[in-house]
């Protein structure tokens, strides 16, 4: 099978690997769509990702749709031509390609959750993230579409760390398809006042079509007077990976409000910020 290789940093190329063979609670998806994590995806091949910067050569993504060819023999919740989401390969037959989760790849593999937990199987957290969203997807919602549901359970799972509550105010860094997330499933969970910056225009229409009540160019000069009038905030949501940001917005942030880091920092980056700038008791996620 064909999967994305990441040879050395900022090198990549199509490359041959063995069809992965599955496991009793196992299914093997053909890939139909992938999707680019924008943030993640470009610091691990720029070596920068932690954890990975000398891990190469690797196989890259962990965003994809397709369809279900093989089950293993203990799977109870997919079949064969079910449309399935976020298979990964996280071992090769060939010893020299290492995983970056592999699911730029041909085929791919998913994990029967529920099956497992049935059994008596237990994870650690991040393995339990990776494992939660491979799962069946509805016939009529269309793989390109489908492709998202791996960003929209990330974003859900974020709701949860982050302790966002209804009546919120919040404020998101980035328009990308993270930041639209956190706008659209805030409008549906009763989030108070949304205020979204980026510096795209259409993107910055497309969060207010979404259900933002306000969007600002990141070097907007009222951005700060327009929070101000909002009154402190209960968090702001750095959804692009920019530590500088928490420095920046401390001054937005009620008592007990949260700087929440979405985006992946990259490896050797430094995060720092003034405690004067702040209310007591903020905190940062």
């Amino acid at each position: 099978m064909n999967t994305v290789l990441v040879k050395e940093p900022g090198r990549l190329e199509i490359s041959h690997a063995s069809v992965p063979e599955i496991g009793p609670h196992q299914a093997l998806v053909k890939t139909e769509v992938a999707a680019i994590c924008n943030s993640t995806d470009s610091k691990l091949i720029n070596g920068t990702f932690p954890g990975m910067e000398d891990s190469f050569p690797f196989s890259l993504g962990h965003e994809n749709v397709g369809t279900v060819v093989d089950t293993g023999r203990k799977v109870k919740n997919f079949k064969v031509g079910d449309r399935a989401v976020g298979g990964l390969v996280l071992e090769f037959a060939e010893k020299e390609i290492l995983a970056g989760w592999g699911g730029f790849s041909e085929y791919v593999i998913v994990n029967d959750y529920p099956a497992l937990i049935e059994e008596g199987a237990q994870y650690r957290d991040d393995c339990k993230e990776v494992y939660e969203i491979q799962c069946r997807v509805d016939d009529d919602i269309s793989p390109r579409d489908a492709v998202m549901l791996c960003t929209w359970r990330e974003v859900l799972g974020a709701f949860k760390d982050f302790h966002l509550q209804p009546g919120d105010d919040v404020l998101i860094y980035g328009a990308g398809p993270v930041g639209l997330s956190f706008v659209k499933l805030g409008r549906l969970f009763g989030l108070g006042w949304i205020g979204i910056v980026d510096r795209n225009a259409d993107k910055r229409a497309k969060a207010i079509s979404l259900g933002a009540d306000n969007a600002f160019d990141r070097n907007d000069p009222e951005l700060d007077c327009f929070v101000a009038g909002i009154g402190k905030l209960d968090a702001v949501i750095d959804a692009v990976g920019s530590p500088e940001l928490i420095d920046t917005n401390l001054p937005f942030l009620r008592k007990g409000g949260a700087i929440c880091v979405y985006g992946v920092y990259s490896k050797g980056g430094q995060v720092s910020f003034s405690p004067a700038k702040m209310d007591f008791n903020a905190n940062i996620f």
